[in-house]
């Protein structure tokens, strides 16, 4: 077979002076002009990967407002005021039972002091005057 310019043995051939040049792959891969290959493919690269993460970062934010405008149309609430809401019903439920607690003593003492006490004459008893449980 006789050299068509591409080298001895095929387009990838170690001869001539084919695409790939002499070697093989010649320039291209070994030669003179490796760096500006390199420095073009490391460019490309980096320029590909600037364009990744701002469309990342485009991507990121355009989920989190979508996700907001989904718990705002869902009338959700957010976190800290539900956290804020059960800490004012923790409190009024403690005020509650302290309430609770005085009131129970409050009618135990009035038990205790009508109990000795002689009925006045003419004023009938009142009703519902016992203890109220909670």
């Amino acid at each position: 077979m006789q050299d068509s310019g591409q080298g001895g043995s095929g387009p990838f051939g170690t001869g001539g002076n084919g695409p790939f040049g002499a070697g093989g792959f010649g320039k291209g891969f070994g030669g003179p002009g490796r760096g500006k290959f390199f420095d073009d493919l490391a460019g490309m690269a980096g320029g590909a990967f600037s364009v990744i993460n701002g469309a990342k970062a485009e991507i990121e934010a355009m989920v989190q407002a979508q996700a907001e405008s989904f718990i705002t149309r869902l009338n959700l609430v957010k976190r800290e005021e539900l956290d804020a809401a059960l800490e004012v019903a923790r409190r009024a439920r403690e005020e509650s039972e302290a309430l609770a607690l005085r009131m129970a003593a409050l009618e135990a003492r009035l038990d205790e002091m009508t109990k000795d006490a002689p009925p006045e004459p003419g004023v009938p008893p009142i009703e519902g005057t016992g203890p109220i449980i909670v």
